[in-house]
This record gives C-alpha cells, sequence and structure tokens, in this order.
C-alpha cells in the first residue's frame, strides 16, 4: 500500500517538474486539422477532366496499328505538369504533352495499339502519372484482334 502512495507521489512530481507554465511542448494549434490540411492539398492540385478514360477500337486486323486520342482539361488553378504515361505492355506506346498545362487548357494523350502477333480480345492500358490528386489515372484500351483472312 505504502508503494502505491510513493508511486502515485512520485508520478506527481515527475509531471510537475520543469512544468513551470511555459512549456509548449504539447500545445497545439487545431485551427487546421490533418484532414482539412490534406484537403487543401487535394483542391489545390490541379485535376484531368478526360472527355472519356477507356476507348474501344472493335474489330480490327491482326498486325494493324490503330491510335486514339484521349483529350482532357485542366480544371484546377495551377499547371498540370504530366510526368509519364506508362503503356501496360509492348504492343502500346503513348505519346504526352511534356509542357505543362495551363489552368482551363486542353491536352491530349495518343495511344497507339500494335496488333502485330495478337488474336482475340485484347485488353491494355496506359498509366499516366502527374502531380494531381489522385497522382495516377487509368486510360484502357480494348479490341478484337482477328486474323487476316488468306487471299488479302
Amino acid at each position: 500500500m505504502k508503494n502505491n502512495h510513493f508511486c502515485i507521489i512520485f508520478y506527481m512530481l515527475l509531471l510537475s517538474c520543469g512544468n513551470n507554465g511555459n512549456s509548449k511542448i504539447l500545445e497545439t494549434d487545431n485551427s487546421n486539422t490533418s484532414n482539412e490540411i490534406a484537403g487543401q492539398q487535394k483542391s489545390d492540385n490541379p485535376k484531368f477532366l478526360f472527355e472519356y478514360l477507356s476507348y474501344d477500337f472493335g474489330e480490327i486486323t491482326q498486325g494493324e496499328q490503330v491510335n486514339c486520342i484521349f483529350k482532357f482539361k485542366n480544371i484546377r488553378s495551377s499547371n498540370l505538369l504530366i510526368y509519364n504515361a506508362k503503356p501496360s505492355c509492348e504492343c502500346t506506346s503513348s505519346i504526352f504533352p511534356e509542357k505543362p498545362i495551363l489552368p482551363e487548357e486542353e491536352g491530349e494523350i495518343i495511344i497507339t495499339f500494335d496488333s502485330k502477333g495478337k488474336n482475340g480480345n485484347i485488353s491494355t492500358y496506359v498509366v499516366v502519372s502527374a502531380n494531381t490528386y489522385p497522382a495516377n489515372v487509368l486510360l484502357t484500351l480494348s479490341a478484337n484482334v482477328v486474323k487476316q483472312k488468306s487471299g488479302e
């Protein structure tokens, strides 16, 4: 019992030591919570507004190369910078703007799909990385690749 009283008194002494009322170690300014700060950062980031996020080429002949243009607009008040537009496989390539897209300006990403050696229903994608929130956008392509008919 004496040990419990001693521990309580010792604990109280520890809490009071060095605290002269001027300590700012535990002071916090809760005027901006971390969620509010994160929300501000998200709303300040540029944002893509794409016309569409997926495109279906329909039926194409094996060996054919087809292009698709994904048009977008920067709908926020800061410059949009695309860092990369990385295809999921070697059959797909992309061309993206390397200069900043200013607020309210439009841009485009050109994606080429090469159906050489492909057959049947194919789906591929390109991951666009930018200074947006979220940082990545997925653009998907699909096609039904058919073999060339003999005699063509």
